[in-house]
């Protein structure tokens, strides 16, 4: 069989299954929750807070581990690392590029995890990959993992990225049409029971490629981080969670009042291909029993905002849209981290999420500056009260 796609078209195959077909899968057992409960590992140096005040978080594989196993054993339905490709010194200052492989030191958890969704963030347009190499890899981690790996495919993002593999820069558009093709292929791979030959617009070709074991659940989970309209047409089609961001910044009130519409768009470009997509927010939480501690905490960290940082970031050319917009605003807190930042006592935290699920989001992949101690801060304060509040299954 000889797929073929029309010049410039990403086309969607519904007759693909997806995990949530499954109605035993991991995936379709977590969306029982009302909302999806994620850990961002802070797998790179500085994890996600441009700031010198003395933490915990730790960029190396042991404090990843724990933080996985924690998570786990609070009830969390994955974890989530990204994926950079950075020169030497990285952003600067913090984030002076030491960090892990997102796609190996998440197939790492999966042999000591049971439960928990394990999402690998991997750019699928740089350098090496094959969809023959991936589809292999994937079913295998499917395998060992129970259903539980994903993918969060990336189609790119600085420029200095591509020019390290030595390839010139993709137009954006063009790149989700490229990742079109190679998810359909992974997808063919996962499912078909015949040999299969492709031949699209991509410089990937393949001539009798099989693969088995097939995953468990028709595929890996598939997820995409996007905010364009050819990300979100993407997304659409494909994937399972869509990683949105909020498009007026960082603060709880503006970031409310844009995601409505936002995330409305998003689940209406899978709605008009006959699927169902969920939405997942990055929130970072500063919490501590009084509301006048989590801002004193807060203020701590932006008086030692690392002023290196913000140089390095203005130097990598980027045509991302997810996270546009949030550069340049006048709001001194969003040097705390994360899509936005979320600061209060527990009782606070709860209910903004619970603005934040009225809003469209259906899932939480939270981040925190001290990672260890402010996990243990949420199991023991805030996660009782998201219970109560009907955000999770007692």
């Amino acid at each position: 069989m000889t797929l073929a796609h029309k010049p410039g078209s990403i086309v969607g195959t519904p007759f693909f299954k997806a995990p949530t077909d499954y109605p035993d899968s991991p995936l379709s057992k977590a969306l029982q929750q009302p909302v999806l409960l994620g850990l961002f590992l802070p797998i790179q140096a500085g994890g996600w807070t441009n700031s010198t005040l003395p933490r915990s978080t730790d960029w190396r594989f042991d404090y990843n581990r724990d933080l996985t196993l924690k998570a786990e054993e609070l009830g969390f339905d994955l974890v989530f690392a990204l994926s950079q490709w950075l020169p030497k010194g990285g952003y600067g200052g913090v984030f002076n590029g030491q960090a892990l492989d997102s796609f190996v030191s998440i197939a790492a958890m999966a042999a000591i995890t049971k439960k928990i969704m394990l999402i690998s963030t991997m750019h699928v347009l740089y350098g090496p990959w094959h969809p023959l190499h991936l589809a292999k890899f994937g079913a295998t981690l499917d395998h060992i993992s129970g259903g539980r790996w994903g993918i969060n495919v990336v189609t790119g993002h600085r420029a200095v990225e591509h020019e390290m593999f030595g390839w010139n820069r993709i137009e954006h558009d063009r790149r989700y049409e490229l990742a079109a093709e190679f998810v359909e292929v992974l997808q063919r791979l996962w499912q078909d029971d015949e040999n299969f030959s492709f031949s699209g617009e991509s410089s990937w070709k393949l001539n009798g490629g099989f693969v088995t074991p097939k995953p468990n659940y028709g595929r890996p989970i598939l997820v995409n981080a996007t905010g364009s309209d050819a990300g979100i047409s993407f997304a659409g089609r494909y994937s399972d969670i869509v990683f949105v961001t909020s498009p007026a910044g960082s603060d709880i009130a503006s970031a409310l009042e844009a995601l409505p519409a936002h995330t409305k768009k998003v689940k209406d470009a899978a709605l008009g291909v006959g699927r169902t997509v969920r939405t997942l927010l990055n929130p970072l939480v500063i919490s501590r029993p009084t509301e006048k501690e989590a801002w004193a905490v807060a203020d701590q960290i932006v008086a030692r905002a690392d002023s290196r940082t913000p140089k390095g970031f203005q130097t990598f050319n980027s045509d991302a849209q997810a996270w546009k917009g949030r550069e340049g605003r006048d709001d001194p807190y969003a040097k705390v981290g994360g899509n936005i930042y979320l600061i209060g006592t527990p009782e606070q935290i709860v209910d903004q999420f619970v603005k934040l699920k009225d809003a469209g989001i259906d899932g939480l992949q939270l981040s925190f500056f001290d990672f260890k101690p402010d996990l243990e801060f949420f199991g023991e304060n805030i996660l009782p009260l998201m219970k109560q509040a009907g955000l999770r299954n007692a």
